[in-house]
């Protein structure tokens, strides 16, 4: 590990190299294997293997629908995000296209809309963790544990992408192995292969029916799954320190329904055909109440370091994709330029040092007042990246218009059957947000969203009457 006492220099000044150099200083230090592994395990998080029973239990049998709307969203956005990217490489991916194509304030808005989210995942992940291992550590306080978790991962991501793309490789890959036997002994137990397993589709339909709680319930439900999935578009971020970066997205974004479909449709329809919907485990982990179905040994702490894993996997995600994303609004004087230097290993650390202070800060407020500062925090991100999914839908339309006219020959990957398709996603991203308003658990995220999405805008009027803000 860098003993951290490599220089800091400007982008302009050139880097000593440890990959090849990429956008602003930072280094090409990501292989097509981390990058794979990044898109991978990008969309398995605690929230599959934990928040899942809480639609679930809210849902019924039914929540398998809900998870294939909300994948299905996600697939398009995804699809949508990768044609700006393959056709226009960009530090900070979404963040620059929205800039080009919807202007100055629509750019600074997203950027930091999407660090600010980021950030609390950090610390919403650290105290997470921090709670599983207090099972094992009892003893231990709650904050210490969160902050040791942050500063480790901290470590981790100053030293170099490479060594971020190598820790992700490790959890994403312990976190597909795990999806992928679950599934496989899931499905033993449905065809009925699996000792005393009786096998077949009953419990589907054996409490209540397949919808006990009705078609609404389904259709609220796809809001809470829509934020499982998101973290899909980190690859792209993760693109600019890709030795191959147009091939690296475009190879992440064709295998994002196998992705959707395999780990959260199949793993959800697996736990509601084995288990009944209506059991309290469910709620308290779905996974662990399926495996405990199948009389697998000590299924509950194998699912609690499995959890654990995607919880370190969230956490060392979070530290690096809202670093880059700081350091992206730097070079266009969307924040400031000190946060612009990067450390001989090509890493910017004050801008990921940046993001992990308001973490501590955050893990701090979980300690002292959980119940009002780290609860407002929480729900204040609860629909940013809802807000962020609709700004990249509405520049890809609005690129993709000035790609056809001047560039048709950069248009490689494309969104399918645009441009209707497009519009259709656009609609349906309203939808969502729009019902989050109204929805009675979603509702206090809606408004205190829209109150960060306010101080965000404030910020930028600020910032453009001082001329900070570049036209670069």
């Amino acid at each position: 590990m860098s003993t951290g006492t490599a220089r800091e220099h400007t982008p302009d000044t050139g880097a000593p190299q440890d990959g090849a150099a990429g956008p602003g200083g930072l280094q090409q230090g990501l292989k097509r294997r981390h990058m794979q592994l990044i898109a991978l395990g990008g969309v398995i998080g605690a929230g599959l293997f934990v928040g899942s029973g809480v639609v679930i239990r809210a849902t019924g049998p039914a929540a398998v629908l809900s998870f294939l709307a909300a994948g299905a969203l996600t697939v398009l956005i995804m699809r949508m995000l990768a044609e700006m990217t393959v056709a226009r490489p960009a530090l900070g991916s979404f963040y620059a296209h929205v800039r080009e194509t919807l202007g100055l304030r629509a750019g600074f808005t997203v950027g930091w809309l999407y660090w600010y989210f980021f950030v609390i995942v950090v610390a919403v992940e650290a105290v997470a963790g921090g709670r599983i291992i207090q099972l094992w550590l009892p003893g231990a306080p709650l904050w210490a544990i969160s902050l040791v978790l942050m500063a480790l991962l901290t470590a981790t991501n100053m030293v170099s992408a490479r060594s971020y793309g190598e820790f992700e490789y490790w959890f994403s890959s312990i976190k597909v192995v795990a999806i992928v036997v679950f599934l496989f002994l899931g499905a033993l137990y449905v065809l009925g292969l699996w000792p005393d397993a009786p096998g077949g589709l009953g419990q589907l339909t054996a409490n209540g029916g397949f919808a006990p709680e009705g078609v609404g319930a389904v259709l609220a439900a796809v809001v809470p799954c829509i934020g499982f999935f998101t973290g899909a578009e980190i690859v792209t971020i993760a693109a600019a320190e890709s030795v191959e970066p147009e091939r690296a997205v475009a190879d992440a974004i064709r295998s994002i329904v196998l992705r959707v479909v395999g780990f959260y449709v199949l793993s959800v329809f697996l736990v509601v055909a084995v288990a009944p919907w209506t059991a309290k485990a469910i709620e308290v982990s779905p996974y662990a109440a399926v495996l405990d179905r199948l009389s697998v040994p000590a299924a509950g702490t194998v699912m609690n370091a499995i959890v654990l894993i995607a919880v370190l996997s969230c956490l060392n995600s979070a530290l690096y994709t809202s670093s880059r994303m700081l350091f992206a609004l730097t070079r266009n004087g969307d924040a400031p330029r000190g946060f612009t230097k990067v450390s001989a290993s090509g890493v910017p650390r004050r801008a990921l040092l940046a993001g992990t202070s308001v973490g501590y800060v955050s893990v701090i407020a979980a300690w002292i007042s959980p119940d009002v500062i780290f609860a407002f925090l929480i729900n204040s991100y609860g629909a940013i990246a809802l807000f962020v999914y609709l700004a990249i839908a509405v520049a890809q339309v609005r690129m993709r218009r000035k790609l056809e006219r001047e560039e048709p020959e950069r248009l490689t990957l494309k969104m399918w059957w645009f441009p209707w398709l497009s519009r259709l996603t656009i609609a349906l991203m309203v939808l969502v947000i729009g019902a989050m308003a109204f929805l009675p658990d979603s509702r206090s995220q809606f408004w205190l969203s829209l109150l960060t999405l306010a101080v965000v805008l404030a910020a930028y009027e600020v910032r453009r009457r001082r001329g900070a803000l570049s036209e670069a």
